[in-house]
Parts: C-alpha cells; sequence; structure tokens
C-alpha cells in the first residue's frame, strides 16, 4: 500500500511539473550609444519588464566614433540599434545605409523643425544649443557689458576672454564652428583670423574649455567665456555642493550665436531583434524616457507631451534664432571646413 500511493505521488509531481508555466530567459537587445548617454536604472528596468528583455548598451566614443564603428560594422552589426548621431553626423550615416527604416506613430508628437529624414531612418530623439557660457561675476566685478554677437567677441574690452574647443578634435568645438560658418558664410575664416588676434584661447576638449580655462565653474580659470551648452547654467545649479539663489553663469543667444544640435535614433540594418527595435524606438520617443532624459544628459526633450525640469525653464535659455546648417551641406563640406580652420588657426 504504501508502494503505490509512493508511486502515485511521485507520478503527481512528476505530472504537475511537467504542466508548470517555464521561464524563458529575457530577449537581449543591443544599443550603441556615445558616452555621454544616460538614463535612469527605473525608466530603463521598466522597459525591460514590460518586454521581456535585457538592454546592453555598447558605449563606443563620441558620436563620431560611434558612427564610424556602425559604417565598419554594418555587413555584421555589433547592435540592434544606434543613439546618438547628430544632424552634424546625420547625412553621412543615412549615405551609408546603415539603417533600416521606421516610422514610429510617437513621431505624431514631435514638432517638424525635428523631422531631418524624410525617409524615416532616423528619429530624433532631444535637442540642444551649443553657447557661449559667460561668468556673470567677472563681468560685474568689472563692469564690463556682455556681448551679443559674434561680432561683439572681436572688440578689444573682449581680448583674451574666450576659450573655445578645436573643431578637429571636439564636437563641440564643430559645432560652434558652424554657427560661424552659418552667420558669416565663406568669410568664417576671416572672422576667426580676427578672433585669433583678439587672443581666442583653443583647447582640445570641451572638460579642458570648461573645467580647467572657463572662470565661472572652476573659479580659476583665465576665461570669463567659454563655448558649451545652454543648459550648463541649469546644471550649475543641480550640481552645486550648496545650491545658488541664481545661476553663476549664463548663456549669449542673440542670433546665430548658438548651433543647434539635434541627436537622433535608428534601428541598425541587419538586426535580429526588429520587433524590439521598434519598440526601444518608440521608448526613447515617449513621454517617460523624454521627461527622464534632461537631468541625465542635459539636452531638451523633442515629444511636446514632455515636459522640461524646472531648473531648465529657470536656469537654461533656448536662443529663439539658433544658428543652423541642413545636414547635406554639412556632410558635403564638413571635413574642408575644418581643414581651412586649421589651417588659418596655425
Amino acid at each position: 500500500m504504501k508502494k503505490m500511493l509512493f508511486l502515485f505521488f511521485s507520478a503527481l509531481c512528476i505530472l504537475v511539473a511537467s504542466c508548470a508555466p517555464v521561464l524563458s530567459e529575457p530577449q537581449s537587445l543591443t544599443v550603441m550609444t556615445h558616452s555621454s548617454f544616460a538614463a535612469s536604472e527605473d525608466v530603463i528596468k521598466a522597459f525591460e519588464e514590460s518586454n521581456h528583455v535585457k538592454v546592453t548598451y555598447l558605449q563606443s566614443g563620441d558620436a563620431g566614433e560611434a558612427l564610424n564603428k556602425a559604417i565598419l560594422t554594418k555587413n555584421a552589426p555589433l547592435a540592434d540599434v544606434l543613439f546618438g548621431v547628430d544632424n552634424t553626423f546625420l547625412s553621412r550615416a543615412l549615405e551609408a545605409g546603415i539603417y533600416e527604416s521606421y516610422q514610429s506613430p510617437e513621431l505624431e508628437n514631435i514638432p517638424v523643425q525635428f523631422k531631418l529624414d524624410e525617409t524615416f531612418q532616423a528619429s530624433p530623439v532631444d535637442y540642444g544649443d551649443v553657447c557661449i557660457n559667460y561668468d556673470k561675476k567677472y563681468f560685474a566685478d568689472h563692469g564690463l557689458a556682455t556681448p551679443q554677437s559674434l561680432e561683439d567677441l572681436k572688440k578689444p574690452e573682449y581680448k583674451d576672454l574666450l576659450v573655445v574647443e578645436n573643431p578637429s578634435t571636439s564636437s563641440t568645438g564643430l559645432a560652434f564652428m558652424l554657427a560661424t560658418r552659418a552667420h558669416f558664410g565663406g568669410a568664417y575664416l576671416d572672422y576667426w583670423k580676427s578672433l585669433k588676434e583678439n587672443g581666442v584661447a583653443v583647447v582640445d576638449d570641451w572638460e579642458t574649455a570648461y573645467y580647467t580655462n572657463f572662470s565661472g565653474s572652476s573659479g580659476r580659470g583665465a576665461q570669463p567665456m567659454v563655448v558649451s551648452y545652454g543648459t550648463s547654467p541649469a546644471a550649475e545649479v543641480i550640481f552645486a555642493e550648496t545650491p545658488p539663489v541664481d545661476a553663476p553663469t549664463a548663456s549669449i543667444v542673440g542670433a546665430d550665436t548658438c548651433f543647434r544640435q539635434i541627436e537622433f535614433v535608428g534601428i541598425l540594418k541587419g538586426t535580429h531583434h526588429r520587433a524590439l527595435a521598434e519598440k526601444f524606438v518608440d521608448f526613447m520617443l515617449g513621454v517617460q524616457f523624454q521627461e527622464d532624459m534632461p537631468l541625465q544628459m542635459f539636452v531638451y526633450p523633442v515629444n511636446a507631451n514632455a515636459a522640461s525640469p524646472d531648473a531648465f525653464i529657470k536656469y537654461a535659455q533656448v536662443p529663439d534664432e539658433p544658428a543652423l546648417i541642413s545636414p547635406q551641406e554639412i556632410s558635403a563640406n564638413r571635413d574642408a571646413w575644418i581643414e581651412a580652420w586649421v589651417e588659418a588657426m596655425k
């Protein structure tokens, strides 16, 4: 009898176990990004849990480096999605044929000025403005008015007061050079020669310009003006050990003094996870990610339904007339413009 009961319960256990649902391993999705990509863990986790997926991020240097890697490996892609190509590299990405077309339903919520790709291979995610930031205290202490235009920077009262990044080594420097090209056209090199005569300092990267040369962040730099971002004044408040009453820096936002950067996301051709890649694009364009993004990467959301942080509204400035050059014109001339700049600034 005991033996029969044992056999019965053993068979029952086997039957129950075989009928129990087996939880599958989450699918995998790889997203190639530039090294400045950031998002809140809980926001990413929400996407992963709702789609039963594990997202891996392949950070690949700056936007240009990430794009180069995607192009070189397009026949055997390293990722399913690429985020971070901006409008200075967009045409190159499209010409290289690395993307698959996808028209996200979230594009309905994004204003037309951000939709630079009519083929729907690259969808806009965020925007930001590269502007000249200035140290408020320096100008107040010296009784000096702040410049209001690019032309003002040539004036003798601003001699030795500006630090910029080299456009051949810095995306920030490239953006500012493009602003001068948009404003002065073919005479942009004459303008740069005037800046050189007026003591402009040129460094290789944004970190050196902002944290070593600029007086407004470290308080020790020699230059009270730096090429940085329109959101940098808000960042000064947010990251301060003791939040100040007002931002210690501000931006010069006159016509054509800032260059607008727009970043894009696209599905890489050859992905084996097309459906998940589409969902990730929808996710990046959706309100949850869009509202998380500003305080992670200090850029503005493109989704019209997404709110910007209070600190952006209070301390950051958005230019009414940013400098703009089409991605096609940039792609056709970027290298030549940079080479000419390097020669002029020797």
